[in-house]
């Protein structure tokens, strides 16, 4: 297939946006949805001030608040909405460690969206403890569902010798990644269209992952993790990648579970897939108490909390 020259321009713009804001010094953490609900809903947040209102907060602006080339970067790349005299950008710029990243604008709706936020920065983190503690020489290595991408880009600058695949089934979420690794400077990530490991070949000494792992009504890609309580998506990993993983090689995944009356279904599940001694295997709660909005959401009835983990798998060597 002939790429698309429209697609191709829009994300050209969208990187030299990036660059742009990057060396204007632009940072900004990105916060839960219900977090920059309340930050938005304060008296006077209605509008943009600043760089960060426009492209972290997701605040309307004014087109005379941004630069003319940033506002015809916008409109090159399609990312901007009219809201009568006001503007809005369709993307948000955020923060992990010197990375800047693109992904979509705040409320997260479509069907397509790409999210970034809290659980990023704490996958990010169990990637770095793993690549820190580990002696295994990193060869190949993928990232299922990339998102924005911040698997395979932190596993690609630490690991710069190995060949880093970043697999997704959204394509908005591959021209995403593509975006950040060209800001990034990274050369070694190839990125392509797979549902989990269904396109790729091989084995590999490295699979990480940060699926999706709530109940979504909308069922949108980035938020829906299906089966009762959306843990289905998660227990899919480890299992395709329980069979992809070379002798002494990792799989590391962070999702999150629902707790029903004291009990880890995940936990439970996965203890069954990775009974034997071919599996070394840690699993942990990263945090006990995450989207705790999500309790008054039909199908959380019996769920008391939705709790962060990471599981780190070892296959013997």
């Amino acid at each position: 297939m002939l790429p698309d020259p429209h697609q191709a321009q829009a994300d050209a713009a969208l990187l030299q946006l990036g660059r742009r804001l990057r060396a204007d010094g632009y940072r900004f953490t990105c916060v839960t949805p219900a977090t920059h609900a309340r930050n938005n809903a304060r008296g006077g947040a209605q509008g943009a001030g600043n760089l960060r209102d426009v492209f972290g907060w997701s605040r309307a602006f004014s087109p005379s608040l941004i630069s003319a080339d940033a506002l015809e970067q916008l409109r090159t790349a399609q990312a901007v909405d009219d809201d009568g005299e006001l503007l809005r950008s369709r993307v948000r710029w955020s923060s992990l460690e010197d990375l800047l990243l693109v992904h979509s604008a705040y409320p997260t709706e479509a069907s397509d969206a790409v999210f970034f936020g809290p659980d990023s920065y704490r996958f990010a983190q169990v990637i770095h403890d793993h690549l820190q503690r580990s002696p295994v020489r990193v060869e190949r290595a993928v990232d299922i569902g990339c998102g924005s991408g911040v698997g395979a880009l932190l596993i690609a600058r630490a690991v710069q010798h190995a060949h880093v695949s970043a697999v997704d089934i959204n394509p908005l979420a591959l021209r995403y990644t593509a975006i950040n690794a060209a800001l990034a400077g990274v050369t070694n990530v190839a990125i392509q269209p797979s549902n989990l490991l269904d396109a790729l070949s091989g084995n590999f000494d490295l699979i990480v992952a940060n699926p999706p792992y709530m109940l979504d009504h909308n069922q949108r890609t980035y938020r829906h993790g299906g089966g009762d309580l959306g843990a289905a998506l998660s227990l899919r990993i480890v299992e395709q990648a329980c069979e992809r993983l070379n002798p002494g090689g990792s799989l590391l995944l962070y999702t999150g579970v629902a707790i029903v009356e004291g009990r880890d279904p995940l936990l439970e599940a996965i203890r069954l897939r990775l009974a034997g001694p071919e599996w070394a295997w840690v699993y942990r709660e990263v945090d006990p108490d995450v989207f705790g909005e999500q309790l008054s959401e039909p199908g959380y009835e019996r769920v008391e909390r939705i709790a962060a983990v990471a599981l780190t798998v070892n296959r013997s060597a």
